[in-house]
């Protein structure tokens, strides 16, 4: 046997070797998508359950919900009419004040550790 029929054969084991751990990597994964599923499938199912007992009421609900939506607009020229009655309007004659605190002028410390003596 000679070196080149040598390494075609080592190639040819090498690229086997690799397609089996490729397939099993890829097996594994395959297997834990599948289970995966399963679970998502089994709560579709519990959320489809779920779902049947709600829709008897689903008529009712739109029924209330049509009753509302048709009462907004009253509620809206309603709120409006609040609003306007409760709005403040500024005196456009009158001079704007400065902001003062409460208590009066506040005294900093920091001012005395720099040297300047404040009133």
């Amino acid at each position: 046997m000679t070196s080149l029929q040598l390494f075609s054969v080592i190639d040819i084991a090498a690229l086997i070797a690799g397609l089996a751990i490729y397939l099993f990597i890829v097996g594994k994964q395959l297997a834990q998508v599948a289970g995966n599923l399963e679970e998502a499938a089994d709560l579709v199912w519990k959320i489809k359950a779920d779902a049947d007992i709600i829709e008897p009421g689903l008529e009712r609900i739109n029924v209330t919900g049509g009753v509302v939506a048709g009462a907004l607009p009253l509620l809206y020229g309603m709120a409006e009419a609040i609003v306007v009655g409760a709005t403040y309007k500024a005196d456009p004659h009158a001079v704007p004040q400065p902001n003062f605190p409460a208590m009066g002028t506040r005294r900093s410390r920091m001012l005395d550790g720099v040297g300047f003596i404040g009133k």
